[in-house]
């Protein structure tokens, strides 16, 4: 495969037994354009049937993150103008998702810095997902009036207890030793050593890279929240999830039911209803194509629009929310989300 041009937003580059992914944004953080996507993938199919490469390494460049995200701009002009051109990104991003997941070779994400959104798609899918010192990984949607998607929710849903729906609903970051815990990564590696160990993919292999380079990561702070966090989520509503939090008499509790209730309402009661039918539906795909009948619905509430410019746009971070308040929001109204969104699925569950 020829080499790209430096200012190509994806840099495809095979060296030894290695192809390397290199997202090429770095002053949005790498954001996902849907013609990246497109080059991923082909990229992808290309190396799957290529006897030469042995393993994917996939990072970004500069000092900020792997990836922020999807373009959330062109999200919000879509909404607000009613083009449809973001169904056709997400088809084409959570197809990408699935081949990630399901790549027969190794598939080395390199979650260094800023992994949010689409980013978290394009790395905790793989199959050897390393964190360092820097990461901050979150799915922070419930905060743009949108709902976690990319095979979050699965990811999120497998997460130990309810440690996934705390992460899901309130957006939080988590770094590497709480992204081990939850099931998003699977090695520590200093940063100062990403470089080495990439260069080591090529050269020893992965298994003999992980050894050389990896490190116990630093301890995180999930496992002792998890008490109060199972406690409260696995109340029946987000009303009485929140009831609980207020409660239970911790001072993160309570900082987390003011977090929920400043999020879309709209989108906390589909995100902890996508969570809960994840689960039930167990593998990726089906996770995939609910999440697509979601993010469908989700383009004609007037939360999605309203959140991108009160937090991207505008930058007040001060957004209107439609309906303002959890009660107002209906059971028929999360129910309309799961619904067949009128044009054509992601086609990966037959």
């Amino acid at each position: 495969m020829a080499l790209d041009r430096h200012d190509d937003p994806v840099l495809l580059r095979p060296e030894g037994r290695a192809a390397y992914i290199t997202l090429n944004r770095p002053r949005a953080i790498n954001a996902l354009t849907h013609p990246m996507v497109r080059t991923i993938d082909a990229a992808l199919a290309a190396w799957e049937r290529d006897d030469s490469i042995e393993a994917v390494v996939l990072s970004g460049v500069g000092e900020r993150g792997l990836c922020a995200g999807g373009d959330i701009r062109a999200i919000h002009d879509d909404a607000r103008t009613g083009v449809r051109a973001s169904i056709g990104f997400w088809r084409d991003e959570y197809r990408l998702n699935a081949r990630i997941a399901r790549f027969p070779k190794p598939y080395v994400a390199l979650m260094d810095g800023i992994v949010m959104g689409g980013g978290v798609g394009l790395s905790a899918h793989g199959s050897v997902r390393v964190v360092t010192e820097r990461s901050r990984i979150a799915m922070p949607e419930t905060g743009i009036g949108f709902v976690p998607d990319v095979g979050g929710t699965h990811l999120l849903g497998r997460a130990p207890g309810e440690l996934g729906t705390h992460l899901a609903v309130t957006g939080e970051a988590v770094g590497a030793g709480d992204a081990l815990l939850l099931g998003l990564a699977d090695h520590f590696v200093p940063s100062a050593r990403l470089a080495e160990f990439a260069a080591a993919v090529a050269s020893e292999g992965v298994t003999a890279a992980v050894r050389r380079c990896a490190e116990p990561a630093p301890e995180g702070r999930l496992a002792d929240a998890r008490g109060w966090i199972d406690h409260c989520y696995a109340a029946d509503s987000v009303e009485d999830i929140v009831e609980r939090l207020l409660a239970c008499g911790k001072s993160e509790a309570k900082q987390t039911a003011e977090t929920i209730l400043a999020r879309s309402p709209r989108s906390v009661k589909v995100t902890v209803e996508s969570i809960r039918r994840a689960r039930v539906l167990g593998a990726l795909e089906p996770v995939l194509e609910q999440e697509f009948r979601v993010s469908c619905a989700a383009l004609s509430s007037p939360d999605l629009i309203e959140g991108i410019r009160a937090q991207v746009i505008d930058k007040d971070r001060r957004p209107r929310w439609s309906p303002a308040h959890l009660a107002e929001v209906t059971r028929s109204e999360v129910e309309r989300h799961f619904a067949p969104p009128g044009v054509p699925g992601l086609g990966l569950v037959g």
